[in-house]
């Protein structure tokens, strides 16, 4: 049985998205030999994205887990230790910061990167749980090559719903945006594409109200019940597969409490910054970022978060209280 570990750190980073490997990237290039813990989805949402046509630097577009698979390796050889732990309680009432990974070692560190991104929001309806990974997903990327040529499904009105609904076009037979207004938030250009494609056709003001599954031992989706919002009536739309795309949260369940969050659980830094409310926490990409929500953003608040806290390090000796340095580095 193995014993555990305490790994101590000048920077801790969690997390392994665009926005946790572009810290470790800067604060390895800095020479704070940070240690990066990667977490339940090395990689990021990217990891379950396909065509990446919007990161600068590449005129075709590239598959979003081959663009993460260079973050983490360039990452690495600038001379991040890259850990597979998923952390599972953080302690940062006092210095150093510790956190407690699922494999039982701990980490010590002065400073600490949060960039733990956010999860899939799910409907929360009769049936969906139950169908979870039969017919019901989150990921068509993952999921897709299931349904080919069969009729599905996907729930949302955002630019992760298009995208849904356009990358399962090149796979299903039909696919069906629902949608429970009369117009989609998504970006203009992807509308366009969307209304345009054959395979695809979209229901407004509906929303899904039940995952109905197959009789038998061994159950799957086989339709969807409905409710039309403008008409009141219910009816079952038969589909093999739904796709719920209705937005993430943020994954900051082990800091609230602790740091300071909004009403939706994003953690909140200063304008201009990546520091949070506790001097020496610093946070960046999904985890704190309600607006933008992009993979070239992350990266860019990433950069932000190890430079913030190579200057909080540079302010701040091991033995100084925890509130000293921002004013250090503000002064």
């Amino acid at each position: 049985m193995d014993v555990p570990d305490t790994h101590r750190t000048r920077l801790l980073i969690l997390g392994a998205g665009p926005a946790g490997y572009t810290a470790a990237i800067y604060a390895a290039r800095a020479g704070l030999e940070p240690i990066l813990v990667a977490g339940l989805q090395p990689g990021g949402q990217l990891t379950i994205t396909t065509d990446v046509e919007n990161y600068p630097g590449f005129a075709s577009a590239v598959q979003g887990p081959w663009l993460m698979e260079q973050m983490q390796a360039q990452a690495a050889h600038v001379g991040t230790r890259i850990i597979q732990d998923v952390i599972t309680g953080v302690e940062l009432g006092g210095k150093p910061f510790r956190a407690t990974g699922d494999s039982g070692d701990t980490y010590e560190a002065s400073a600490m990167v949060i960039a733990t991104g956010a999860q899939a929001r799910w409907l929360g309806i009769p049936g969906e749980k139950e169908l979870s990974g039969f017919g019901v997903s989150a990921c068509a990327t993952c999921d897709g090559f299931f349904f080919r040529n069969r009729e599905v499904a996907v729930i949302g009105g955002g630019n992760s719903a298009v995208e849904e609904a356009l990358y399962l076009a090149g796979l299903a037979s039909k696919v069906t945006l629902i949608h429970r207004r009369d117009s989609l938030r998504a970006e203009r250009i992807m509308q366009e594409r969307l209304f345009n494609h054959p395979k695809v056709s979209v229901v407004w003001n509906t929303v899904v109200e039940e995952a109905l599954a197959t009789e038998g031992k061994f159950r799957a989706l086989r339709a969807l019940k409905l409710r039309d919002l403008a008409g009141g009536g219910s009816y079952e739309l038969p589909v093999d597969g739904m796709f719920v795309a209705i937005g993430h949260d943020p994954a900051t369940a082990l800091f609230r409490g602790q740091l300071k969050t909004d009403e939706d659980g994003y953690i909140v830094t200063e304008p201009g910054s990546t520091r949070t409310s506790i001097p020496g926490i610093f946070a960046a990409g999904d985890v704190q970022d309600r607006i933008y929500r992009q993979a070239v953003t992350a990266a860019g608040s990433g950069c932000m978060a190890a430079l913030d806290a190579e200057k909080w390090l540079a302010h701040m000796p091991d033995d100084a209280p925890a509130v000293a340095a921002y004013d250090a580095v503000d002064g």
